[in-house]
């Protein structure tokens, strides 16, 4: 686990050396043990390492044998012995026992196809010196990330947006279209990042980078393509039992390779029913105590702390607990955003970037359960949208009625998120029939309707934006699924949005801003690849998801988890936007000198304040979003001078 940045000129001109040693300081926290470089005439490689596999041999950047090939990596190849093995019969020599040196050689075999052969999480980029070209890919599932930019025929990449930052010779003007993504899905999706010309990889695609000299001219210097996509058919045809003893046997061979460390390892237990068969599987593959980690929340409803210590006590883990109040949020929010480079509005990030910290205490290395709700169907929306479908379908004069009369029926909840159970989803009907059903995420869990967005934004930046964006992009993934149902089609959709630019950027960047590796069973591509052939009964049965997952592992899960409905990883935020933090949230909304003054109208604001702290409506996400996007700006101006407003013609 690493953090890696590089500068290629197209000409092999100097390379800034001091740019380049900004860039890789910015990452140290991605990798504190060490740091290595490649530079030569027009190329510059550099990253930190956080040591987990070969500690003594393993710096990087590394080479071929002749030293034509140079690879930098960020992540962890776990089925590197058997690469290594197959390579080593090849005639290859190996100078370290690092998982990141068959790259170079695989590439010598394979070339760009050398990554279909990697099983992992990685972001790495590969210097060709006698082909002089880069070729720089990126994990199936997205969970290393990667950001890039050409200024001036110069391309600049890094691991972090802060790192990429530091070395660009122009500041981006903001993306406003970037700014809308925000409002509507909480996230901005790959490849768009907040600043005009600054660009994520996206997962499961490599990019290469030719130089100009020697190439004809009308070829491309720069190449993005896919390398894989997730299939959803043919469906797996076999009885239930046979899918249960496969499914036993993937997941504990997924766990197992990323229990392959040579530092200390554990794992981040939540109570829920994914991390907690992570933890089983390890406890099992296990001859010590399994090293686990848990937040909680002095409010009870919020706090998942009973289920973590019943999987505890079952597995007599050495489990570890943290209790997060209001007090740590303010601090907290200012340096997640530094990480982050970019506004994420999914509050979890919170205790998780808390956890991380007391995480990294004891270990270098912690597993989870991420991935597993988009693999076999976790969440509640993936049996609801087919009855929110025929509601969608009703004359509007009718749902025109229903809606206000379900309200009056349903109780009041105001401090449960909105979106956080069944009471809210009913609530929020009349978005059922103002979005295209095929962006499920966006009728189910945006924190602002379209309409809402566009009476936020000042009427000299309406005209400039599109009010259907972050429908039409849904839309497109769940049309580009290989996949013939909706469910089918829906979870694609979240794997490759959701996913990667919501979940996954979190985990990155919060467990990373402590040094920490964390590693996702069920995100390994070769599982989650079969889960998506499984036919839909065997994820979805009446209002439960996740129906052969928890059928699989019953025997190893207590009681009160398995019965265990989705969560969700929340916290208090109603509350907390309505009594301590109230005053700190109004000033950073309403602060005149913030973008968000440039960019929004000042009465739905106040509004959105006057009426969360009065009570009369739990708004407390759609606060936190504002704040996010406050702090975030402010970060702007403290720390790059980047214009908060710009010539309006190039938010086009």
């Amino acid at each position: 686990m690493c953090g890696i940045c590089g500068i290629i000129h197209d000409k092999p001109q100097p390379v800034d050396r001091p740019a380049l040693e900004g860039m890789n300081a910015a990452l140290i926290h991605r990798g504190p043990d060490s740091d290595g470089f490649y530079i030569r005439p027009g190329v510059g490689l550099a990253m930190r390492r956080l040591a987990i596999i070969d500690l003594t041999t393993g710096d990087q950047p590394i080479p071929n044998e002749d030293e034509t090939i140079w690879v930098v990596q960020n992540g962890e190849i776990y089925n590197f012995p058997e690469l290594r093995a197959d390579l080593e019969k090849r005639g290859h020599a190996f100078r370290t026992n690092t998982d990141t040196e068959c790259i170079v050689h695989l590439y010598e075999e394979y070339g760009d196809d050398c990554v279909q052969r990697l099983r992992g999480m990685f972001a790495f980029a590969l210097w060709d010196e006698k082909a002089q070209r880069l070729l720089i890919a990126r994990d199936r599932m997205g969970k290393k990330p990667l950001y890039y930019s050409i200024q001036n025929g110069t391309l600049y990449f890094s691991s972090e947006l802060t790192s990429l930052l530091t070395a660009l010779p122009h500041k981006p003007e903001i993306h406003l279209p970037s700014i809308d993504f925000y409002l509507s899905l909480q996230y901005i999706p790959e490849p768009l990042t907040p600043y005009e010309g600054v660009f994520k990889l996206t997962a499961a695609h490599q990019l290469t980078f030719e130089r100009k000299t020697l190439r004809q001219a009308q070829d491309k210097q720069l190449n993005v393509k896919r390398y894989w996509q997730l299939e959803y058919e043919p469906k797996l045809d076999a009885p239930k039992d046979e899918l249960i003893v496969e499914l036993r046997s993937r997941l504990r061979s997924a766990v197992e390779m990323r229990m392959i460390s040579d530092v200390p390892l554990g794992a981040h237990l939540s109570g829920g029913i994914d991390s907690s068969i992570i933890v089983a599987l390890m406890a099992e593959a296990s001859s010590h105590p399994v090293k686990t980690f848990s937040v909680g929340f002095e409010e009870s409803s919020f706090s998942e702390l009973p289920y973590a210590r019943a999987v505890a006590g079952r597995y007599a883990t050495d489990h570890h607990e943290f209790t997060l109040t209001f007090g740590d949020i303010p601090a907290t929010l200012s340096k997640m955003i530094t990480h982050f480079g970019e506004p994420l509005a999914d509050p979890s990030a919170i205790p998780l970037f808390h956890l991380a910290r007391l995480t990294r205490r004891h270990v270098t290395v912690a597993l989870n359960g991420d991935g597993g709700d988009e693999a076999f169907a976790g969440y509640h929306r993936y049996w609801l949208d087919p009855w929110a479908n025929r509601y969608a379908k009703l004359p509007l004069i009718l749902t025109e009625r229903l809606v206000p009369a379900l309200a009056r029926l349903l109780p009041n909840n105001k401090d449960r998120p909105v979106g956080g159970n069944l009471v809210d989803g009913l609530k929020r009907l009349e978005q059922l029939v103002a979005i295209d059903p095929r962006a499920s995420i966006l009728r189910w869990g945006s924190y602002f309707s379209p309409a809402w967005n566009e009476s936020l934004w000042r009427a000299d930046f309406r005209g400039l934006l599109d009010d259907r964006l972050a429908e039409s992009f849904l839309v497109g993934k769940f049309e580009e699924a290989h996949a013939q149902s909706f469910m089918d089609r829906t979870l694609y959709a979240d794997i490759h949005s959701y996913l990667p630019g919501d979940l996954l950027v979190k985990a990155d960047r919060m467990t990373m801003a402590h040094s920490l590796e964390g590693r996702s069973p069920f995100l390994d591509h070769e599982l989650a690849g079969w889960a998506a052939r499984l036919p839909e009964n065997m994820k979805v049965r009446g209002r439960a998801g996740k129906y052969l997952l928890r059928k699989a592992f019953a025997r190893e899960l207590p009681p009160g988890v398995h019965a265990r409905g989705k969560q969700g990883f929340g916290i208090p935020l109603a509350g907390w936007f309505r009594g301590p933090l109230a005053d700190w949230a109004r000033e950073v909304i309403l602060n005149p000198q913030s973008p968000l003054d440039q960019w929004f109208e000042s009465h739905p604001r106040q509004q959105l304040l006057d009426e969360h702290i009065s009570g009369r409506a739990n708004h407390g996400k759609k606060i936190y979003a504002l704040v996010v996007l406050g702090l975030w700006g402010e970060m702007l101006s403290r720390y790059w001078g980047v214009g908060r407003r710009g010539d309006q013609t190039r938010f086009r």
